[in-house]
């Protein structure tokens, strides 16, 4: 087992919580689950299977999983960041031990790993979502960005190694989850564009150099491309130049939905911004009103 703590934020993840959490259940010291307000049987069934719960309001990611960070007196050499929809195959637990192991004591101070996208039950093995992201970092030597979307973890110095072997990012539950999820993505990424374009139109500095590349591309030629344009342009280079369309119908459905719905919707949202400005929402959880979470904001001040 290694000196390591999990930490996965969670809401209504009845579906893939019992194997995420099954996954990392002889990897982890210790595994926590940061609730932010589920009405199914997440965090009974959590409980069940030896978890930590914490209860803690939602005001985006980032914040959600430094909140974690800071409070919950985490003492293991390591920390993981892993979704309720991410689990990771025995392999991978056992590399990881091992290179956690290996590189201890050493300047070795974060692991960046890619995921395995499966989309309506199909592993995407063409055109883009690799999903690549800093997932185990030492204590004390990472967190993740002050950011509403697209959150990255930053590290503090030292190397960051990438082993081949790769995590399984399989989410059970249905389209219209999905479609929810993209909705509430794509008013959190408007609000980011903004602010990054504003002040950083890089978005932001990372520790990881592909990780680095693909943010420059995104504000630095994507977000210059024409509105509405750029998404048409994604979609037909990541579907027909990046050969999306051999991975059959839940490739043509991904792409579709990703590249030209999400990414028009994001730009819609980015259009009425331009043409009605007004302050931003807070987001707040998956599912929550814009009112419930102004509420909660305004009760927290």
């Amino acid at each position: 087992m290694a000196d390591l703590t999990a930490i996965i934020l969670a809401k209504d993840e009845e579906k893939n919580i019992e194997r995420c959490l099954r996954s990392i259940e002889g990897f982890a010291t210790r595994r926590i689950v940061v609730d932010s307000g589920s009405t199914d049987g997440t965090v009974a069934l959590a409980r069940k299977l030896g978890a930590e719960v914490r209860v803690h309001p939602f005001e985006n990611y980032a914040r959600q999983f430094n909140w974690a960070l800071d409070s919950l007196g985490i003492e293991t050499k390591w920390v993981l960041r892993l979704d309720a929809d991410e689990c990771f195959p025995p392999e991978l637990c056992a590399k990881l031990e091992a290179l956690l192991r290996e590189h201890a004591d050493d300047d070795v101070n974060g692991i960046v790993l890619e995921a395995n996208f499966y989309f309506l039950g199909r592993l995407i093995r063409h055109g883009g979502p690799k999903k690549r992201k800093i997932m185990v970092f030492r204590r004390g030597y990472g967190r993740l960005e002050d950011r509403r979307m697209d959150e990255h973890t930053v590290v503090d110095g030292g190397r960051v190694l990438a082993p081949r072997e790769r995590f399984d990012h399989y989410d059970f539950k249905d389209l219209n989850a999905w479609i929810e999820k993209m909705n509430w993505y794509a008013t959190r990424e408007m609000q980011d564009y903004f602010s990054a374009m504003q002040s950083d139109p890089t978005g932001g500095a990372l520790s990881e150099k592909r990780q680095a590349a693909t943010r420059k591309k995104k504000y630095g030629l994507y977000y210059r491309l024409p509105m509405f344009l750029r998404c048409w342009m994604l979609f037909v280079y990541n579907y027909v130049f990046r050969l999306g369309f051999l991975d059959g119908r839940e490739g043509f459905i991904y792409h579709w939905m990703y590249q030209r719905w999400y990414r028009t919707l994001v730009d819609a949202k980015i259009y009425e911004q331009m043409k009605f400005p007004k302050p931003f929402a807070a987001t707040g959880a998956l599912g929550e009103t814009d009112l419930d979470a102004a509420r909660r904001e305004a009760g927290e001040r």
